[in-house]
């Protein structure tokens, strides 16, 4: 098991789901990963559920904000990076290219954030980490292992997140598409894609699990549909699932970063 108690800047921590039905989404998610949901009471009368595997938190689900609801945007699993600052990270984002969409705000007592937009229409968060630094939980199964983004421009997004975060990144060879690897110092931190025509510019979350084949077979009999795979990868094996809501989300199987 990975358990972590901090997070390097430019690491990404943490995350959650806006979904259009919590207690749907929590059934679903708690059936496929035996996640053990405790709600937490938020301004305004609503809730955000951590999730957890043996007490440990590895994600939470939210109700969607009413403005993403009536936009029409989907049911979306979010992805957030620590940062140093949410203030400079947001501030650096504009000047790169990016577009804040929610300037850094705090969350309580938990931490500060911001939501931003990346120049090919990606929406990632910064987390600047105060009683929570995110997941306490990585790289196990029912937990995050694996952030990927889904660009229209690979020479691009590379060059905005390394000035942002300070990421480099290295070609892995030998697979079907162009994918870089995102390297935070000498630590793996995600990759990179060529998105498909039907996908929106967008970041991934991988939760691993001890079999695929069997996990996707549990999403579906819990409601959830099959978008792709599985598939055989040198490290292991990979699919991508829909929640009855309609967020995507991919399930790994294979050696897990310590």
């Amino acid at each position: 098991m990975a358990e972590r108690t901090k997070y390097a800047p430019g690491t990404f921590s943490w995350a959650d789901l806006a979904t259009t039905d919590l207690e749907a989404a929590k059934r679903f998610y708690g059936g496929l990963f035996g996640w053990q949901a405790e709600d937490m009471p938020v301004p305004g009368g609503a809730y955000y559920s951590m999730q957890r595997v043996d007490g440990k938190d590895v994600a939470a689900i939210a109700p969607q904000p009413p403005a993403q609801r009536d936009a029409g945007v989907p049911p979306t699993w979010q992805s957030y990076i620590t940062v140093e600052s949410a203030d400079a990270a947001a501030q650096r984002a504009g000047e790169l290219g990016g577009t804040v969409h929610a300037e850094p705000f705090d969350v309580m007592e938990a931490g500060r954030m911001a939501v931003i937009q990346d120049p090919q229409g990606a929406f990632f968060m910064v987390w600047q980490a105060n009683n929570h630094i995110g997941a306490s939980l990585v790289n196990a199964p029912g937990a995050l292992c694996w952030n990927e983004l889904a660009s229209p421009d690979l020479d691009a997004a590379p060059d905005f997140y390394g000035k942002l975060f300070g990421w480099s990144t290295e070609p892995f060879e030998g697979g079907p598409m162009r994918y870089l690897t995102i390297k935070n110092g000498d630590a793996t931190n995600g990759g990179m894609r060529e998105k498909q025509p039907q996908e929106p510019p967008y970041w991934l979350v991988y939760f691993a699990v001890e079999d695929v084949e069997a996990s996707m077979a549990r999403a579906s009999e819990l409601g959830g549909n099959t978008i792709a795979g599985p598939f055989e990868m040198a490290m292991g094996k990979i699919g991508v699932v829909q929640d009855p809501q309609g967020a995507v989300f991919a399930l790994y199987t294979g050696r897990l970063e310590p």
